[in-house]
């Protein structure tokens, strides 16, 4: 099984792969200008999102536990994040960073046990200080996610990361919960209704956001 969605061919991913690869550098340098020069420890980002992730999907034996997979789906996505921004660093080029993330996606890890695919994600960026892509893709398949659900959703996402910063998120100002709901929420029931392959889709969703925040 591959991470390639029929209606999704190989071209097509590799053009989106670069778009969210060119969507990273331009939150990165948002948040901080220099920050290829920064030394930030991506990989650690990513084992420790992978240990929230499995408390949204339930281990403990001695309590009863329901999967939150649209948070888990979530948590995917802002683990990719982490994981974009090291390839970016690990890449010559974003084109070569784009030809080996594709390369992990169409390839993925032997598909194992939900839990067990979150702890070999967070193992290996602990071992390689890096992103297996091709573990997150099995990852990804063992949630029932595919590529264009993470494109959307990755898209979404950070589009609301651009917002938060442009309203206060770096000085503390940010309200991250409006009308009695969090800001992801709203993302969630945005995305719902508009179309990722509509030309400024990207603008859209912050018009939106914008127009629902009350700050």
């Amino acid at each position: 099984m591959t991470m390639t969605d029929q209606q999704t061919k190989p071209n097509a991913m590799k053009e989106k792969i670069l778009t969210m690869l060119q969507m990273q550098d331009a939150i990165n340098r948002k948040v901080d200008r220099d920050w290829r020069d920064r030394g930030f420890a991506w990989y650690r980002a990513i084992w420790t999102e992978c240990a929230e992730m499995l408390d949204h999907y339930g281990w403990k034996w001695w309590k009863h536990q329901e999967p939150d997979m649209a948070q888990v789906r979530l948590e995917i996505v802002d683990i990719w994040h982490f994981a974009l921004s090291a390839q970016l660093l690990a890449g010559d080029t974003p084109e070569t960073a784009a030809t080996h993330i594709l390369a992990g996606l169409t390839h993925p890890a032997e598909e194992i046990d939900f839990r067990a695919a979150i702890e070999l994600m967070a193992e290996n960026a602990i071992r390689t200080r890096g992103a297996n892509i091709s573990i997150f893709a099995a990852m990804m398949g063992s949630a029932g996610m595919s590529f264009d659900d993470l494109y959307k959703t990755y898209v979404g996402k950070n589009v609301l990361n651009f917002f938060r910063q442009d309203y206060g998120y770096k000085q503390g100002t940010y309200v991250k919960t409006w009308h009695g709901r969090e800001d992801n929420e709203h993302l969630a029931e945005i995305l719902a209704e508009l179309d990722v392959d509509a030309p400024g889709f990207d603008k859209q969703v912050y018009e939106r956001l914008a127009a629902a925040y009350p700050g």
